[in-house]
């Protein structure tokens, strides 16, 4: 049974008047619990089905279901709040906030959302112990290696306790050797927190972790 149902999506942008189709008629089941890979070429709509998929983004027509909730159909103030709860996000680019220690940045969601200051710490120091930064709570974005910044957000990406996992070329922006890390990493995460994972990557490790890999070609996707 699908726990992310997507039927018909379809997304354009305007290019110089014209329309430039992206995501074409395109339809995705991920079962509750399943992680999923989707690859292909840089500038194919990768990161553009992930928006659209976690509500970041509103697609001209179809419709996107996680759970029992119609993404789609949701007011501005609604998909908000919906994203916020459920969807948990990580980018190429770790986008921290370099004033905030990493305790501080893992905190934040939960701080917008009104939780109380001492669930607050608690959660954000378990999940960086969580991570391997048990050691690294008060340090800030700029005294942390690439990699550990990218652990950052994996936990920052956690702290809401999302049902959604949603990965945009998370080790983009790593040497080889920290991307396999992290790789381990979400999977171990994935696992752990009982999460259904879309990720999307040209990195073709990360990809064959994943328990099924679809590409994207012409705005649909495909078995790869």
């Amino acid at each position: 049974m699908s726990f992310l149902k997507v039927s018909g999506l379809a997304k354009s942008y305007l290019v110089g008047g014209n329309p430039l189709p992206v995501i074409r008629d395109l339809d995705l089941d991920v079962r509750q619990g399943e992680m999923v890979a989707i690859v292909g070429a840089s500038g194919v709509g990768k990161s553009t089905l992930l928006h659209l998929l976690g509500g970041l983004d509103r697609a001209q027509s179809g419709s996107v279901q996680l759970g029992d909730t119609k993404i789609s159909e949701l007011d501005d103030d609604g998909i908000v709040e919906f994203r916020n709860r459920n969807v948990g996000f990580v980018f190429q680019f770790h986008h921290l906030l370099p004033e905030f220690s990493a305790l501080e940045n893992v905190e934040m969601p939960m701080r917008i959302a009104g939780i109380a200051a001492r669930e607050t710490s608690a959660r954000a120091s378990d999940l960086l112990a969580g991570v391997g930064l048990g050691e690294r709570l008060h340090h800030r974005p700029g005294m942390l290696s690439g990699g550990e910044q990218q652990r950052v957000a994996v936990a920052r990406a956690l702290v809401m306790k999302p049902a959604l996992l949603l990965a945009d070329e998370p080790t983009g922006d790593l040497d080889e050797m920290t991307g396999i890390t992290l790789h381990g990493l979400l999977r171990e995460m994935h696992e752990v927190h009982g999460l259904t994972s879309v990720i999307a990557t040209h990195n073709s490790q990360l990809a064959s972790a994943c328990d099924r890999i679809l590409r994207l070609v012409n705005g649909r996707l495909c078995s790869s």
